[in-house]
Formats: structure tokens, sequence, C-alpha cells
């Protein structure tokens, strides 16, 4: 069976195809250049290298396998690189819905910044980090995460904090599914017992 993978950029607010916006883009700047920005128009910009070939705001990621959804991302700002290792790059912050087999948010990730290189299926996400099963409310907290998406798996190799319904955890090395359902570590640094009704 061959799996295919297809990423789809809806930019919201904007009912146009990318070919469209572009065009109607470059047709804006030709002939009202004096004239201010519309804030409900997505900015597109062409750069030159070392650049993004494309810049978005207010962007929806649709990440899909096969015909079916697996996750939606959010951004404020979204660039993208091409060359032979093509990423997308999140500077203003991320949040990502993952979904189960019946479309119900299973678990989300948030951070101040993320990286997907679109090749390989990885994205890293650096800066207040958080990954939480919404069905369990188990969370995670920590300052950088690699989630790989071919595997449904998670990592960090960095301090992190894991808040379930009776104890924090402190620990090191961590391993996770996706959904983070599961999870294990390297090193326990610390933990606490915690009331029910504290949390």
């Amino acid at each position: 069976m061959v799996l295919k993978e297809k990423v789809l950029l809806v930019f919201k607010n904007s009912p146009f195809y990318l070919p469209v916006f572009i065009s109607l883009f470059l047709l804006r700047v030709i002939l009202f250049s004096g004239c201010g920005n519309d804030l409900k128009t997505v900015d597109i910009i062409i750069h030159e290298k070392n650049s993004p070939m494309m810049s978005a705001k207010d962007i929806e990621v649709i990440f899909s396998d096969s015909g079916k959804i697996q996750a939606k991302l959010y951004s404020p700002l979204i660039n993208r690189f091409s060359g032979n290792d093509p990423y997308m790059e999140f500077p203003k912050s991320f949040k990502v819905f993952i979904y189960d087999s019946i479309m119900r948010v299973e678990s989300t990730i948030t951070g101040n910044y993320g990286k997907r290189r679109e090749s390989a299926r990885i994205m890293e996400a650096k800066g207040n980090v958080v990954v939480r099963n919404e069905i369990t409310g188990r969370q995670l907290n920590t300052e950088r995460l690699t989630w790989d998406e071919n595997k449904r798996m998670i990592y960090s190799d960095v301090k992190a904090k894991i808040t379930t319904a009776d104890k924090v955890l402190f620990v090191e090395g961590l391993e996770s599914n996706e959904s983070f359902t599961w999870y294990k570590f390297t090193r326990v640094t610390g933990e606490m017992l915690v009331r029910k009704d504290s949390l």
C-alpha cells in the first residue's frame, strides 16, 4: 500500500487558491502601489535567495494521508523555504490539532516557534511547548520537542514537566505517542502528588 501525504495551505479570510491569489497580489502591487494595505488580505511575498519563497499571514495547514485528515496547524505567520530540504517555518507561534480516526481532536501541540521539514515530515518546536491530550487532560510542558509525523511520535531531549490528574513529574529524555496517551522517559528529576481539587 502506498501512502501519499498531502499538505494543503488554506488562507483564512480568502477564497482564492494560491496561483490566482499570487496573480491578484502582483496586479495589486502594480496598480495600487501607493495605496495602504487591506488588513483582510493575506500578504504573499516572493523573496530572493536565502529568504522564504513564500510568506503568508493567518494560515491553516492541513496534513492528510491517503485522503484522511490527520492534523491541522494554525499560525499567524508561515514562511516557506525551497531547496534540497524544503521546510515551513512558523516564527510567530503555532497550534497543531491532531485528530483520531473519527475526526475528534485527540491532542494539541503549541509552541512559540516551529519548523517542519516537508520531505522528512518532522517538525521541531521550540519555546514554551505544550502537548495536551484533550480527552484525558494529561499535559507535557517543555522548551524543545520533535514531532515525527511518520512514526506518530514525539520526542524531547530537554527537561520536561508532565501533569496528570494526580501527580506532576519532572523528567528528562521523553518519548511519547503523538496523542500523549503513553510515554516513557530516561530519568525522573522530581515528582509531586497533587490533590484533585488543586489542579
